[in-house]
């Protein structure tokens, strides 16, 4: 079986351990940068050229799309849609992950509890608008952003206006989210496939620091978690449409409110605290799904 990682860095963590998992299994792996196929559309059938020859083989595909030429990446990824080839997670469920509030959106859509959010454009009453979240402290989100980039903890209105109006300024936009002082910074990373938990980690942020990614500095550790929290995490998968995802939560006094679904999980936190091997956790739900044919 061959199967086909979308990477654009070889050497990631994640990316190594899926190839070290797939030749394990007896499987061919291959990883190619997404951005250095070209697509066609050539007498209305969708072709991938990789190095100006057309790209054969590949039984499945596992998308590891970061944030930088996602919307390239995610052309690729809907070119192996059309071409029948099964994707672990399809393009569409990735787009959806990728914006923040368009994940909020589904999730809240589907009964998933999130966090106070809002979004606007309109500064005049944002004294008005700030309340609608609790705040301040508020914070601070672009809609694009992974491993804690653009996220922002705002103390003040004065804080939270200064950061909007250079955002606005550069034609962003950004969404102001309650913040939960009781979760103290902390939040619970799930693994969900194939609908279900397979693997869950505490996280929890270096001193000083509000966010609790493990590439900002923070520190996993296995958690056994209730299954209240095993039922939301598959349900904010299933909402964005992702067969293998990292759903991110926080503790509120109402209970846990999902806070991110993210599509390319990086997992090297979650090995190394839980000791669950989730890079062959992938690469079978990869070939169940080549074999299928799905």
């Amino acid at each position: 079986m061959n199967i086909l990682i979308l990477s654009r860095k070889r050497q990631l963590y994640s990316t190594r351990r899926l190839v070290e998992e797939c030749e394990r299994l007896g499987y061919e792996p291959r990883v190619i940068d997404p951005l250095r196929f070209t697509i066609s559309i050539s007498g209305g059938k969708p072709v991938i050229l990789h190095h100006g020859k057309e790209l054969t083989g590949a039984d499945v595909v596992i998308p590891r799309v970061g944030s930088y030429g996602t919307l390239y990446a995610i052309c690729v990824v809907r070119h192996f849609d059309m071409m029948g080839i099964p994707v672990v997670n399809g393009h569409l469920p990735i787009s959806q992950a990728k914006n923040k509030l368009a994940s909020l959106q589904l999730l809240a859509n589907a009964g998933v509890p999130v966090p106070d959010t809002i979004m606007s454009r309109y500064p005049k009453y944002l004294d008005k608008i700030m309340k609608l979240i609790g705040g301040p402290p508020a914070i601070l989100k672009l809609l694009r952003g992974t491993q804690g980039t653009g996220v922002i903890y705002s103390e003040s209105a004065q804080s939270v206006e200064s950061v909007l109006d250079t955002i606005w300024s550069l034609g962003e936009d950004i969404l102001l989210q309650q913040y939960v002082a009781e979760s103290k910074g902390t939040d619970i990373r799930v693994l969900v496939i194939d609908g279900e938990a397979r693997a869950a980690m505490r996280r929890i942020p270096k001193k000083g620091e509000f966010r609790s990614n493990i590439h900002r500095g923070g520190k996993g550790v296995k958690v056994d978690i209730p299954e209240k929290h095993r039922r939301i995490a598959v349900r904010a998968a299933a909402a964005i449409g992702l067969n293998v995802a990292g759903v991110d939560m926080i503790e509120s006094d109402n209970g846990p409110l999902v806070i991110e679904v993210n599509s390319s999980p990086g997992f090297e936190g979650l090995e190394k605290a839980t000791g669950e091997n989730a890079a062959r956790m992938i690469i079978e739900y990869a070939a169940k799904r080549a074999a299928r044919k799905e």
